[in-house]
């Protein structure tokens, strides 16, 4: 692994994750109450061996930039480092802003590809996963190839979503189709399930190979492909155009992953991850996933009920509280009688002070976190949110998408946006506050 570095793509703007990336990346977006999401292809490369990281950023990026520089830090004898490289103006390119993902690690070529690296391992920085990079690494070497790509096996009905990619008997591409959407475009790239079955993979009768978006790449292949200016994202146009011109490889794949690119995919996730048997185990103390240490006391729970859900630090739960299929983040403040129900809190960036909360208004702005008696069932709550007493946040009317200027709900969930203050009693009505006229 020593010749191998690392390249995090954390430049998206992720617009179908808004309102949660109204003020920062989609990478920096917190995940499971405590970590965000950056955090995993990090924890990927380190519990792999792979120390020597890039991470490209672009939109909103300096809560990402602060959590790196304060999570990520090694010794002076590993040669260790995650090194943030932001989209800049250069004398050669004019304008710095990455047109697309080939593009932005076009831009930063000379870092990657600089004497003693053999091998680039590009990464995304929004997905949900554990794998063993360094395996990934063998399988390149090992079949002598020039970019490996991670596969997925899924069945037809899934393909749609996915890049779908046909393999020969020995594991090379020979075929590539972007999203098909008709049994026309999946027939050529379908694959036969014994194909997967023979290399140790359970099929179970799912006949097509989706790209991960998890790439190897040779150095110099790397250099050679991205000198082609019209070549502005991996996915699209790279990949497509090496395969029957270079040596592609599959490395096949098998345990969970899941692409956070909507807030219905991200709420499901994170979700799952408080169910008992969740798919993703945070607890595999082999490969951990890691964050920024934050000293937080531990979490205060007194007289509440709390089933199926994860309770992140340095919370304060009150007498008669409800907590049912969901995930309470940093700092959360919950007040009495409360009830949350398959729900994510992404909790507060830092402690209100006794007299700041006796100070405050009540009708007006109530103190950061849930007030008493207050009801959410279906919702995301971003961070430093001011809940007051009372207040429903429930999607009983079962829209889909609509917005006021309190919260959005996308997907069928409620989003309650970072910095929010709804005051006691405010309940959502066709994105009406009640009394407002229809």
């Amino acid at each position: 692994m020593k010749n191998a570095v690392a390249v995090v793509l954390g430049g998206g703007q992720g617009t179908r994750l808004q309102p949660l990336t109204n003020y920062r990346s989609k990478p920096a977006v917190p995940l499971a109450g405590k970590y965000r999401l950056i955090d995993i292809p990090i924890s990927n490369c380190l519990n792999s061996g792979l120390n020597r990281i890039y991470v490209l950023t672009q939109f909103l990026s300096v809560s990402l930039h602060r959590h790196i520089r304060g999570t990520y830090r090694f010794d002076n004898f590993s040669g260790g480092f995650v090194e943030i490289l932001a989209a800049q103006l250069t004398m050669s390119e004019g304008t710095g802003w990455y047109q697309g993902t080939a593009d932005a690690v076009r831009k930063h070529l000379r870092y990657f590809t600089q004497l003693g690296v053999d091998y680039v391992v590009i990464l995304s920085g929004d997905q949900l996963y554990r794998m063993d990079l360094a395996a990934m690494i063998q399988t390149h070497i090992d079949t002598k190839a020039d970019i490996t790509i991670a596969a997925k096996p899924v069945h037809a009905s899934e393909a749609s979503a996915m890049g779908i990619m046909r393999a020969d008997h020995s594991g090379q591409v020979e075929g590539f189709v972007e999203k098909p959407k008709t049994e026309e475009q999946i027939a050529p790239v379908r694959m036969d399930p014994g194909w997967i079955d023979a290399r140790g993979v359970g099929s179970g009768g799912r006949d097509c190979l989706a790209s991960m978006g998890i790439y190897v790449f040779s150095a110099k292949v790397l250099a050679e492909m991205l000198a082609q200016d019209n070549h502005q994202d991996f996915g699209r146009e790279v990949f497509p155009h090496a395969i029957g011109t270079r040596r592609v490889q599959v490395h096949l794949f098998d345990g969970y992953w899941e692409d956070i690119g909507t807030i219905g995919s991200f709420y499901e996730a994170n979700l799952q991850l408080a169910q008992q048997n969740p798919p993703f185990d945070m607890n595999d103390a082999a490969a951990p996933i890691y964050t920024r240490p934050r000293f937080l006391p531990p979490s205060r729970i007194d007289g509440a009920m709390v089933t199926g859900s994860l309770i992140s630090d340095g919370c304060i739960i009150e007498p008669g509280a409800r907590i049912e299929n969901s995930v309470i983040g940093l700092r959360c403040r919950i007040g009495r009688d409360v009830t949350i129900r398959n729900s994510i809190l992404m909790g507060a960036d830092f402690y209100e002070s006794p007299e700041a909360v006796a100070a405050s208004d009540f009708a007006d702005e109530p103190p950061m976190g849930i007030g008493a008696g207050a009801v959410i069932e279906g919702a995301i709550i971003d961070k430093n949110c001011r809940i007051g007493q009372r207040v429903r946040i429930i999607n009983d009317a079962q829209f889909d998408d609509v917005s006021n200027d309190h919260c959005t709900i996308r997907d069928g969930i409620i989003v309650v946006g970072k910095d929010t203050i709804l005051p006691p009693d405010w309940y959502f009505e066709s994105g009406k506050k009640p009394g407002e006229s229809a």
